[in-house]
């Protein structure tokens, strides 16, 4: 037996806040849903902790990992990368952050990591790969590759109580559009749910694998925009995720050796500009097209002009990115930071070759933006020619910059 913990705390916003996740959307929340929590499961003297936020930055990582009482290189702090909750980045999604909001998602990552920690107890870890939920689609390319594993791991103690469970999915928690204004953890909040209906008294962790070209079937650009769309609905997020549960649960248990193992590496990121014109004539021309556009577009357009102005011109410095890999008794957790597309996560999932289900997640330790494999360079869109701007970086992460991460990722998980 190893010793396992887990515990919550409600990191749910006051109405009023900005919301975080839309270049179309303005207006601030006007409630909640349902609670955004951060989740932490403990496992010997390893955590993952997992807020109900669209990032957190590897500043707040590095301190939330520093705070709490494990190993610092022994924690993930994740995001669950939800596109309903509040501005949880300095500088970043081109929104003010509310510094007492920030202070908060901190100290409560903090507490939910000691909270799990002195909550465990002797547990029996088992681990199995659910059925494909066949919901995730890739948005670049229709047919295009997906991640489709989704591993389960369930956590007792030794009179047989679920203590925890832990899945992971790669699918963009974007059911929810623009139009939407209360806070909420999207689909993966149904799945969580679900999770602990089946073993009441559990809790659930959820975690977003690499989705940064995936989502239920609608493109990014599709996003902008303020009108309601029947497709993406909380109804629709309760299907979705409750499928996504489902699939989970199918998932058959493999015992899991009681040893936990942590690894890190660090990666340096490069950047590359995209953009042919100089920065004061895209000013311009954005600032023109204003005039006439309608407002979910005036709203991005400004966003773009600012950053033209602002953040374009600037150069910087190559970006140093965390990986990790914990490997709990033979199950392989792999960390990333940022969006990372399934081409890069099924390359991982394939060089490992485990034989156990494995972990491959994004939003771990940083978000910085998307980080997109060197074959995508050529297609450009959103994600390659865009999103850097909404991120408030002044380029995109230059091609090779995925492929580092892998060959990181690999090397740790591999012991090379």
């Amino acid at each position: 037996m190893i010793q396992a913990g887990a515990a919550i705390v409600d990191i749910t916003p006051t109405p009023g806040l900005s919301m975080s996740g839309f270049a179309a959307r303005s207006l601030p929340a006007t409630g909640a849903h349902g609670a955004l929590t951060a989740r932490a499961v403990v496992i010997g003297d390893t955590a993952v902790v997992v807020a109900d936020v669209i990032g957190i930055d590897a500043a707040m990582s590095a301190r939330i990992r520093e705070r709490c009482l494990l190993p610092a290189e022994n924690v993930v702090v994740a995001a669950l990368h939800n596109h309903g909750g509040p501005v949880s980045m300095a500088g970043r999604l081109s929104l003010a952050a509310d510094p007492a909001y920030l202070e908060r998602l901190e100290d409560a990552c903090v507490a939910a990591i000691d909270m799990a920690a002195a909550a465990r107890r002797p547990a029996m870890i088992t681990a199995g790969q659910g059925s494909d939920p066949g919901i995730a689609r890739n948005r670049r390319h229709p047919g295009g590759p997906v991640d489709a594993s989704l591993p389960l791991l369930r956590i007792r103690d030794e009179d047989g109580n679920m203590i925890a469970v832990v899945t992971a999915y790669a699918c963009h928690p974007v059911v929810l559009a623009a139009d939407n204004l209360l806070w909420t953890a999207d689909y993966p909040h149904f799945v969580r749910a679900a999770l602990e209906e089946a073993y009441p008294g559990a809790i659930a962790l959820f975690m977003t694998g690499c989705a940064g070209d995936a989502n239920t079937g609608h493109s990014a650009h599709a996003s902008i925009t303020l009108s309601a769309n029947p497709d993406r609905t909380y109804e629709a997020a309760e299907r979705i995720g409750r499928k996504v549960a489902e699939a989970a649960l199918s998932a058959s248990e493999i015992p899991v050796l009681a040893r936990t193992v942590a690894r890190n590496g660090t990666v340096e990121l490069a950047f590359e500009r995209r953009e042919k014109e100089e920065p004061d004539v895209l000013e311009k021309r954005w600032r023109d097209e204003i005039v006439t556009a309608d407002p979910a577009r005036r709203s991005l357009l400004s966003y773009w002009a600012d950053w033209a102005k602002d953040i374009a011109p600037l150069t910087p410095a190559p970006l140093l990115a965390r990986v990790t890999v914990l490997d709990w008794g033979g199950v392989l957790f792999v960390a990333l930071p940022g969006e990372i597309f399934a081409e890069t996560a099924l390359s991982i999932g394939a060089a490992i070759g485990a034989e156990r289900p494995a972990f491959v997640v994004g939003f771990a330790d940083d978000n910085p933006g998307y980080i997109p494999p060197a074959s995508e360079f050529r297609h450009g869109g959103y994600e390659v020619d865009e999103a850097h701007r909404y991120y408030g970086l002044p380029m995109t992460f230059a091609p090779g910059s995925a492929e580092a991460l892998a060959a990181c990722a690999i090397a740790l998980a591999t012991g090379d």
